[in-house]
């Protein structure tokens, strides 16, 4: 079986950043998809996030980008990985990391300074609505913004090996 792109980074070496971690083809439409990797702690190294931490910026990270005016048709996807590491981002067009690091920006201000009602936490409206943490979800959105977002280092926005 051939091994999936995410598995083929070294995951001991990944700091937070945001990565392209595939550039695909629809082949339905030929559209160009690109899949980044918001990494948002040190794998195997850092403890991971919260669920409740995780399922409330998931709420709030895709809520912020659907609503963006300039990328809302753009947005795929918005969602946490398995491993509670971080995010994944599947956005329509060939993109990079620079393309897309001012939204990611603009959403993680948006989580870290969020009060209020999460949208999509009720009932009817979320499988698991009871499993939100609003307190960890701020400090999880004002860390990966100091460590990532703010003033990225080169290596935080390009993969490397």
């Amino acid at each position: 079986m051939e091994k999936i792109a995410s598995f083929t980074m070294n995951h001991l070496v990944l700091e937070p950043g945001v990565y392209v971690s595939r550039i695909d083809r629809d082949p339905a439409t030929g559209a160009a998809i690109t899949t980044f990797d918001l990494r948002m702690t040190r794998p195997n190294r850092e403890p991971v996030m919260d669920t409740g931490a995780v399922h409330t910026i998931e709420h709030l990270l895709a809520t912020h980008l659907r609503n963006n005016p300039e990328w809302k048709d753009r947005v795929v996807y918005a969602g946490p990985m398995g491993c509670r590491t971080g995010f994944y981002l599947v956005m329509f067009g060939e993109l990079s990391s620079q393309d897309v690091l001012e939204p990611v920006r603009d959403a993680f201000r948006f989580i870290a300074g969020f009060e209020g009602e999460i949208p999509g936490a009720k009932p009817a409206e979320c499988g698991n609505y009871n499993d939100m943490n609003l307190d960890e979800a701020h400090w999880e959105a004002r860390r990966y913004l100091e460590r990532a977002l703010e003033h990225p280092r080169p290596d935080q926005l390009v993969y490397r090996d």
